[in-house]
């Protein structure tokens, strides 16, 4: 299971919005064949095994992070498959949480008389595939909320300087975060004080670029900064409101910009119908790189998911210096947002804490 977990994690950022799956296939303690599924619309893991084994299959054993799919989707049910191979037993290590197969692939392979164990592993397969339950069980996508900040919790010093916060390697780990990540997001005075193109840069090539969303309630941002003009192959979302001037609309739309239109009650964009709309365009997962305006909307608003903020050894002050999180805040204690299941790590001189949202009643493993 080890193995089908490490198989899968190589299609990180490359799979959406399907999940990651690794599959092995053993029999008399010899791996006969191995796969994972590499992209959306290609054959799932299981069928890649099958293909790439060795020999016959017949009463094999397959290691399979997620259940095998019961449904027609961009490719035949798998379940149907491992069926007509002639396996002995499946070892899945987490059921399915698209509702349109949590079960009843199982029930299928339990029926063939296929035997079948559940819960190897688990809690490591559902953290690998944190992005694909999120996405199918809540309808939007997952949101990483990413910041940097001084040890004294500043974004920018007092003239807004910002370059650099964090340190070369914190900097690296960041882009290959956008690498693995189908979208980033930001607001509008991000676009208007750092002019960022938000593509990925790696040392030994570009990598994956998300899809570039900007939050501007008035549609401000110049027609000619980086994240319009940039020749990345991912398109641009500006989600903004109907006080958007409509010749400015024009000319982002003539642009390749794709506009979306969210009025809120307090006038700026309804950040839960834009995820809504996220959800719509198979965009399965949000990295929030944002100001602490926009941070504090989306926590006020319960659409962050996990937390990830690097920490840097420099003290730099000032009463008007720039947080991660502004807003109004809250008046008690009990009030803060909490985290929970924290990790704290060394990333070269800075550290990294990272942590998700504690929900009552919503358990991340």
């Amino acid at each position: 299971m080890k193995r089908a977990l490490e198989l899968a994690a190589r299609a990180r950022g490359r799979t959406s919005p399907n999940p990651l799956v690794g599959a092995v296939i053993v029999k008399e303690d010899r791996v006969l064949g191995e796969g994972f599924h590499e992209a959306a619309g290609q054959p799932h893991a299981e069928i890649v095994a099958l293909r790439n084994a060795a020999c016959d299959v017949q009463g094999a054993t397959l290691y399979v992070n997620l259940e095998p799919c019961s449904h027609f989707g961009r490719t035949p049910p798998c379940a149907d498959a491992l069926v007509n191979a002639g396996l002995g037993a499946v070892v899945a290590a987490m059921s399915d949480p698209n509702p349109l197969v949590s079960g009843r692939g199982f029930a299928i392979l339990r029926e063939a008389g296929i035997r079948v164990s559940v819960g190897v592993l688990e809690v490591q397969a559902q953290r690998l595939n944190e992005v694909f339950t999120t996405f199918i069980s809540l309808k939007r996508p997952f949101v990483l909320m990413k910041a940097a900040m001084t040890l004294d919790g500043k974004i920018a010093s007092v003239t807004g300087d910002s370059r650099w916060v964090s340190c070369e390697r914190s900097r690296r780990l960041s882009h290959e975060i956008r690498d693995r990540s189908r979208a980033i997001m930001v607001g509008s005075q991000t676009v208007l004080k750092d002019n960022p193109s938000l593509t990925t840069r790696l040392d030994e090539s570009r990598g994956q670029d998300p899809i570039r969303i900007v939050v501007d309630s008035a549609g401000s941002i110049p027609l000619d900064c980086r994240v319009i003009r940039s020749d990345s192959r991912e398109g641009v979302i500006l989600a903004t409101t109907s006080r958007i001037d409509p010749v400015k609309e024009k000319a982002l739309v003539d642009r390749g910009v794709r506009v979306l239109k969210l009025d809120g009650s307090d006038g700026r964009v309804d950040l839960r119908a834009l995820m809504g709309e996220l959800f719509k365009l198979e965009i399965d997962s949000v990295l929030l790189e944002g100001g602490g305006t926009l941070n504090a909307s989306f926590l006020a608003a319960g659409l962050v998911d996990k937390v990830m903020v690097f920490v840097a050894p420099k003290i730099i002050g000032g009463r008007e210096a720039a947080t991660p999180v502004a807003g109004e805040g809250i008046r008690l204690m009990d009030q803060a947002v909490r985290l929970k299941n924290l990790s704290v790590t060394r990333s070269g001189e800075d550290v990294l804490i990272q942590g998700y949202v504690d929900r009552p009643g919503v358990e991340n493993k």
